[in-house]
């Protein structure tokens, strides 16, 4: 009784918001998404929420994207050259796009979109992802050359990073930092309205330069934070698509006839770090028996509802994965680990050492029930080997500071090597594990150095497990990988969505970047 009356009062506030905030779809070529907070910028290069990303997809491009076999495809750039050294990029661009104002793009447009992102002066929230280029020149006017200070072989899978757009350069001058306010792109559908709290509005590029798209003439963003309301804008028709979808309102929505689940399979993992400063983490023999020890089939079963796949690192299929990261499940084969480490049970059934209790904190984001539910399944499987978790939901800010000195549940997912980069070079910004290993540091550099990213595969690979050492399970074990979590959306029976790539990390950004393929059947 109680679910039936929250759900009436949920259903007339989603109503309620629809019909006050944003504008309604008439046409059959209108669509609305429901998304689950509002916007902080139109602006890419200035943006670290991946919503944001998302949204301003549909009014830019960058220069190369990915296809649905995560392989690069050109956008802006039709081609490249790249000296030998690895540090001269030379992009050869397309003909014929203009701006939504009218600005040609060129490669003057170019030079001022690095340019503008690797001044320090403009304090750009993506500045350290490109702060790597030294300089950009115009060649002509359909010729761009970028000379990086340092060789990195993944800068064209940079350059398919969301934030990686071309903003028409007319815009830049007239709006400045403003731009945020009014995004003026290639891309499909041009800015026509943005209520920060309320909505925001694209109209179809009438001179986009694919020919035949996009196939919707507008398209919606209406934030809404609840996940039930968000629920029941689909269920009265009110909103067309919606994401994030919680695993637990999965099988609610199937149930409606009118609406079909969007599952994306990604490259989004869920794991956590160990401190190999800290007790119990500095002994070897934990983390290994930490990785084999968790029953990953178990973890996406009973939390993702069986929406994901098992993780075993951070790039899980990628060309520069390493097949010796695989871990199976062998409890038994873990307690030995630990019972070989003079790890022996105590009153409660917690191992100890030495005075030392297996035991450890481990946090998760407040309010992210998926990143809760790991925790607490983790919990339940460590118990079972005589090791003591205590769980701390926290908010960022309050998280940040325990990245370095207690485990956290983590989630990246990314189309290039270079999280393998952060999370395991001994100075890496991700580094929370607080690895070092100089024959890693060898690999990783040796790695970035190569003139292009397939030649560095090996590497990475190499990095991860030569035979004799790294960071695999059977190795150093500094981190512990769970699940490749599905992304799931719901959208209208009739709304056609275009074939989906493995989604890197962050809902969204990667399912719109095809939005202007997107038709009603």
């Amino acid at each position: 009784m109680f679910f039936c009356k929250t759900w009436k009062k949920v259903l007339i506030a989603a109503t309620m918001v629809v019909a006050l905030c944003a504008p309604q779809a008439h046409a059959s070529k209108d669509v609305v998404l429901a998304i689950a907070s509002t916007l902080t910028t139109t602006d890419p290069w200035d943006a670290n929420d991946t919503l944001s990303h998302a949204c301003a997809k549909t009014f830019y491009e960058g220069l190369f994207g990915f296809n649905e076999k995560l392989e690069l495809r050109p956008v802006l750039a039709e081609s490249y050259d790249v000296s030998p050294d690895g540090l001269v990029y030379t992009f050869h661009l397309r003909k014929g796009v203009k701006f939504h104002d009218g600005t040609d793009f060129n490669a003057e447009a170019v030079k001022v979109n690095f340019d503008r992102v690797t001044n320090p002066e403009n304090k750009l929230k993506r500045y350290s992802l490109y702060s790597n280029i030294a300089k950009t020149e115009v060649v002509d006017d359909l010729t761009a050359k970028v000379t990086l200070k340092t060789p990195f072989s993944p800068f064209i899978n940079q350059l398919a990073h969301p934030s990686a757009v071309m903003i028409s350069p007319t815009a830049l001058k007239k709006y400045g930092k403003d731009i945020m306010f009014h995004p003026v792109g290639t891309g499909p559908y041009k800015f026509v309205e943005w209520k920060q709290t309320d909505y925001l509005k694209g109209a179809k590029n009438e001179n986009y330069w694919r020919p035949g798209l996009p196939k919707i003439d507008t398209i919606t963003w209406v934030p809404v934070v609840d996940n039930n309301a968000r629920s029941a804008m689909m269920r009265t028709g009110e909103a067309h698509f919606t994401f994030p979808v919680p695993y637990e309102q999965a099988a609610v929505l199937e149930k409606d006839e009118h609406l079909k689940l969007v599952a994306a399979p990604s490259i989004v993992t869920r794991y956590l770090n160990m401190n190999m400063l800290q007790k119990p983490f500095d002994d070897l023999r934990v983390r290994q028996a930490i990785n084999y020890g968790v029953d990953r089939e178990r973890m996406i079963d009973n939390v993702l509802n069986g929406y994901g796949t098992v993780a075993y690192s951070v790039g899980d299929g990628m060309p520069w994965s390493s097949p010796d990261m695989k871990c199976s499940t062998d409890v038994e084969k873990a307690k030995k680990l630990l019972d070989d480490g003079g790890w022996t049970a105590g009153a409660d059934g917690i191992r100890e050492k030495d005075g030392t209790r297996a035991a450890f904190n481990l946090y998760y984001s407040a309010g992210d029930t998926v990143r809760q539910g790991i925790a607490e399944e983790f919990t339940n499987q460590m118990k079972e080997l005589g090791i003591e978790v205590s769980i701390k939901g926290a908010s960022w800010d309050d998280l940040y500071p325990h990245q370095f000195t207690d485990p956290v549940v983590w989630g990246w997912g990314t189309n290039a090597p270079t999280e393998i980069y952060n999370l395991f070079y001994s100075k890496g910004t991700g580094n929370y594990a607080c690895y070092t290993s100089e024959t890693t540091d060898k690999y990783l550099d040796e790695a970035l150095a190569q003139p292009t990213v397939e030649e560095s595969f090996d590497l990475w690979k190499k990095a991860q497990w030569d035979g004799q050492s790294g960071i695999a399970p059977q190795g150093d074990a500094p981190w512990v990988w769970f699940a490749n979590i599905d992304h799931l959306y719901f959208a209208k029976d009739n709304l056609k969505i275009a074939k989906q790539k493995p989604h890197p990390h962050g809902h969204g950004w990667s399912l719109v970047n095809n939005v202007d393929q997107w038709s009603w059947a």
